[in-house]
């Protein structure tokens, strides 16, 4: 019998602290899915992925991600097969490490490994390494590495672990335009390719949605405006919305651009 069980499920999520952060957030990902979570800055992108990852307890509602359900499991042990790739991550890699090493360490969920690394372990991290385009960069430390290439290195690292789940967390932060480019062309590919892991690719630039990702959700204001197949929910009216102000969506060749005419107003 094929499992239906779902990556990941959200139901009423609701997170408050001294303010409500997250209003009923339902949300179902589905295997052979991938989804681009959307939003404008404190739309509740960071709060929704601190929670699938534990580090925000929900107030109330319930999380599911691979099976588990938060309160009920171990969610450290969870965190092991999710992949993780963010530029907190990136922070906090040694300068000297090399890609090889930095590939290694993902088994282990540590930063900066220093224990022995077993033949087999060398092995698979080189062979992830060519499967994310970067096998020529295996001895090159990290200091050395350009960003599109950490990039890269750092889902190398978060597959090392076999996960079933990929969170690519603003991933094109700081990458120049063309860099930027090369980059999601990689994860095109890599999305294409037999037994790539659920992605979850969280943003604020509708260009960075690429065909790959199947599912768009949209936040505001900690609420789900939007969620669903990415041609239905990516429309002019309801980016409008989330970003508070007249904007038009544009489609090219299976790619968007958001156009915020002059005359385009805030809304409030």
């Amino acid at each position: 019998m094929k499992n239906l069980e779902p990556i990941i499920e959200l139901t009423n999520l609701v997170v408050e602290r001294d303010a409500l952060i997250l209003r009923g957030i339902d949300w179902r990902v589905e295997r052979g899915q991938h989804w681009a979570i959307l939003g404008a800055n404190g739309s509740g992108k960071t709060s929704m992925l601190r929670a699938l990852t534990g580090y925000l307890p929900p107030t109330r509602g319930s999380i599911r991600v691979l099976g588990e359900t938060f309160g009920r499991a171990d969610w450290r042990a969870l965190r092991t097969r999710i992949g993780m790739v963010s530029a907190s991550i990136d922070a906090l890699m040694p300068d000297g490490e090399t890609a090889l090493a930095a590939v290694i360490s993902g088994k282990f969920a540590m930063i900066g490994y220093w224990g022995e690394v077993a033949a087999r372990d060398r092995k698979a991290a080189a062979a992830i390494l060519r499967r994310v385009e970067a096998h020529a960069l295996a001895d090159r430390p990290w200091q050395y590495l350009s960003q599109g290439e950490r990039q890269r290195v750092l889902i190398g690292r978060a597959l090392m672990a076999a996960p079933k789940l990929l969170i690519l967390d603003e991933p094109c932060a700081g990458l120049d335009p063309v860099a930027r480019e090369h980059f999601l062309q990689f994860v095109e590919r890599m999305a294409r390719r037999r037994g790539a892991p659920t992605m979850v690719l969280v943003t604020h630039h509708v260009e960075e949605i690429i065909p790959a990702f199947t599912h768009v959700i949209v936040l505001r204001a900690g609420r789900v405006l939007a969620a669903g197949a990415r041609a239905r929910v990516l429309t002019s009216r309801t980016l409008s919305a989330a970003f508070g102000a007249a904007v038009r969506l544009r489609r090219r060749a299976g790619r968007y651009a958001l156009a915020v005419p002059r005359t385009a107003s805030r809304v409030m």
